[in-house]
């Protein structure tokens, strides 16, 4: 319904905040909470491998399918600012545009990964003993990577449209059947690893079909018209220069992904990788309220700048960031805490909870700051900036992360890698302050945002 979107440009923003945060990072944390019950399932049944071959294998796929999360990033832009410009048709073109290129993209790049998929994962990191786990997972996986890349569309174009708990179902479908689907397959049907990928990929089709019929029967705005499917390069164009913004964080991602894992072999062999394994799937856990605030604000600054409503924008952008900031030190707090038991839920390896326990607390140290970074970069994408935004977006991982990763093990073996955490953190928050703030000065005029004096 059309009173969805318009709520963009008239409710009380803190109000507004929560209510397309939590959904949001309701969907993550379920997601999050699937990727850590799959590491669990195949690390205490298969073994530290298995989470080493899991580590090498999903940036991959996110990879290929993070085409369909770009898509949507850069069209959802532009259906938020089309709906609150009043622009129904702009807004139905763009959706139009988004499905046919998403489906065709993903899967050119599918076909890609079968031809080349022990080349692929050997670069990512799939060596020694790893490569043979990688590769049963990787191949199953495969199959369902262009569903998954539709319901990353999709999930984007239903947040815009202000529906974020529509948007949370597309996320937690596939999470809640994978937690269902994984010890039956696995355990019960006892096909090892390949069951976990099975289980992924059923999941991932199931969450596409929701996010279809949603379209079809649902009350959502935006419609399937086919005769607005037909290709114009112009709004192509436009939706890659914002979306590319996300295709380049998850490509810095999987480049970081790649030089971690070839480093952490060199130093410290498979098990330095499965550590990193047990890693991210904490962050990707643990962060889930910071990335939930990050996705309700997107639509919020989106909307009120195409409504130019330059007071609210503002104020989304310092709510915004003092909430992701309170948020993300309380999970500093509680991984200095628990960090050995956090890690025990996923292994029972002794060497591999203790040097786990130790590069959580590293890589956590300063992770207060990602919230200026996330929102940063975020609010020059949702008002379709690309290009600061996407140089915004690679300051952690492209700029300071990787170089770092690089240089310290040099002088610090294994530890440099996860000293490089924190600094690359500080880093680039202060580079992302800095352009925010000169952002609000000039082009929003009036006040310069608030940014906490912690910074």
């Amino acid at each position: 319904m059309a009173q969805q979107s318009q709520e963009l440009g008239t409710e009380k923003i803190s109000k507004l905040l929560i209510k397309q945060a939590v959904p949001a990072s309701i969907g993550f944390l379920i997601m999050s909470i699937y990727s850590i019950v799959d590491t669990i399932f195949v690390g205490r049944i298969i073994g530290p491998l298995a989470i080493g071959a899991i580590t090498v294998v999903m940036p991959i796929t996110f990879l290929i399918s993070s085409i369909g999360m770009a898509i949507g990033v850069g069209g959802a832009s532009i259906i938020s600012r089309a709906l609150g410009n009043r622009d129904k048709k702009r807004a139905l073109k763009t959706f139009g545009n988004m499905v046919n290129t998403t489906l065709h993209l993903a899967t050119v790049m599918v076909i890609i990964g079968f031809l080349l998929d022990e080349e692929i994962l050997m670069v990512f990191g799939g060596k020694g003993d790893i490569l043979p786990y990688a590769k049963e997972y990787f191949r199953v996986i495969l199959i369902g990577v262009p569903f998954l890349a539709w319901a990353m569309m999709s999930n984007n174009v239903i947040r815009a449209q202000g529906r974020p708990k529509v948007a949370m179902l597309v996320m937690v479908i596939p999470a809640i059947l994978n937690i269902i689907l994984d010890p039956v397959f696995i355990i019960l049907l006892d096909m090892g690893l390949a069951g976990a990928a099975w289980a992924t990929v059923i999941s991932y089709t199931l969450s596409a079909g929701y996010a279809i019929y949603f379209f079809l029967k649902g009350d959502s705005e935006i419609k399937f018209v086919l005769k607005y499917f037909k290709l114009e390069f112009g709004l192509i164009r436009e939706i890659f220069a914002i979306g590319s913004i996300t295709l380049a964080r998850q490509g810095s991602i999987s480049l970081l992904t790649i030089v971690l894992n070839q480093t952490l072999f060199t130093y410290a062999g498979e098990m330095g990788i499965a550590v990193y394994g047990i890693v991210n799937r904490t962050m990707m856990f643990a962060l889930f309220p910071v990335i939930g605030i990050v996705q309700g604000f997107l639509p919020i600054a989106g909307y009120n700048y195409g409504a130019k409503k330059i007071e609210r924008v503002k104020l989304s952008i310092n709510t915004s960031i003092r909430y992701a900031m309170v948020l993300a030190s309380s999970i500093l707090v509680i991984i200095f805490l628990f960090s050995d038991k956090v890690v025990k839920a996923f292994t029972t390896d002794p060497n591999l909870i203790k040097d786990s326990s130790v590069a959580l607390i590293f890589v956590f140290m300063m992770s207060p700051l990602i919230a200026v970074q996330l929102v940063g970069a975020g609010y020059f994408q949702a008002i379709g900036k690309a290009l600061p935004a996407l140089l915004l977006t690679l300051t952690k991982q492209g700029f300071f992360l990787i170089p770092l990763v690089f240089i310290l093990p040099k002088y610090y073996g294994v530890d440099g890698i996860w000293y490089s955490f924190p600094i690359a953190d500080i880093l680039s928050a202060s580079v992302t302050w800095w352009f925010l703030n000169r952002e609000v000065k000039t082009n929003l005029t009036l006040q310069p945002v608030n940014l906490p004096k912690a910074l």
